[in-house]
């Protein structure tokens, strides 16, 4: 069959359509064109390099802080060595639970409760304030402790009344006492309490401190974990009354005696020892005692 010829409307139509698609494209591409010239010419913004010194350079390559002392000290000392027993009051400072059942005391809050109760101890002259430890492992911390910053200490046992019997003739004021645990050296706890005296007490998993002020988390059972605390505090102490150069001269030795390596088990065996109530008595000892 024949083809049919266009009209001329058709052929018309045809080509207004093809000169606006032509025209469609070509304005298409005059309006990218300038988007990219402009991406070309847009200079690339340096990236600024921070410099860190070395002790920032240090902090962020370990993820770990500056602590008052070295961290093996701490582990050393058994400071994160808590009780099997964990009070309510003491549960926020607790990291874990070992195997055998004792608690692990978080050691960053330990760094940072000694750096808040120092800051607070440093406010108080030595007159104002006496130190009270009943159990016989932190004497000779507390002596050198009470040496060194001229502070009243009580060890053994702390006499009745002596802040708040006006009557007697060794009573004086205080302004803060200083507690090596609260449940020894409940006697001196209560007095401050009565007369509303700001405590500062070293606190172990065991204990209630829900009314101590300023509270520092650790063993407190142990000579070197108590002579570990009051080192620092000494020194921190000493730096804030301006005597720098007695505070280099302290030893940590001289607190909490010869310190060797970590070992941690023979610490968790004696702290095992003192809070395992279940433990069943020896026989052979009870009968020598009693003469059975």
């Amino acid at each position: 069959m024949p083809r049919k010829k266009k009209t001329e409307e058709q052929v018309v139509q045809e080509e207004t359509k093809q000169e606006t698609s032509e025209a469609v494209s070509q304005a298409n591409q005059d309006t990218q064109a300038p988007v990219e010239n402009q991406e070309e010419e847009k200079p690339k913004k340096k990236r600024e390099v921070k410099k860190l010194s070395e002790k920032e350079l240090k902090r962020v390559m370990t993820d770990t802080k500056e602590t008052l002392v070295p961290l093996t000290d701490y582990i050393a000392c058994s400071v994160h060595l808590g009780t099997k027993v964990i009070t309510p009051d003491m549960r926020k400072y607790v990291y874990k639970r070992r195997a055998d059942g004792l608690a692990v005391i978080n050691t960053n809050l330990i760094d940072d409760k000694i750096r808040d109760a120092s800051a607070f101890f440093n406010q108080y002259a030595p007159e104002d304030v006496f130190i009270v430890s009943k159990r016989e492992a932190s004497w000779p911390a507390v002596e050198k402790f009470s040496e060194v910053t001229g502070i009243r200490a009580f060890m053994k046992k702390y006499p009745a009344g002596i802040i708040t019997n006006l009557i007697l003739d060794n009573f004086f004021e205080a302004k803060l006492v200083i507690i090596c645990d609260p449940w020894v050296d409940k006697n001196a706890l209560n007095d401050a309490l009565r007369l509303k005296i700001p405590t500062l007490a070293i606190c172990d998993t065991n204990n209630y401190a829900r009314l101590i002020t300023k509270v520092v988390p650790s063993n407190n059972k142990s000579r070197k974990s108590v002579g570990l605390i009051l080192y620092i505090l000494a020194r921190e102490y000493l730096k804030s009354l301006g005597k720098e150069k007695e505070a280099k001269e302290l030893k940590l030795e001289d607190f909490a005696g010869k310190i060797e390596q970590a070992n941690e088990d023979a610490d968790a065996e004696a702290k095992k020892q003192e809070t395992d109530f279940r433990k069943p008595r020896d026989t052979k000892t009870t009968r020598a005692r009693y003469g059975v």
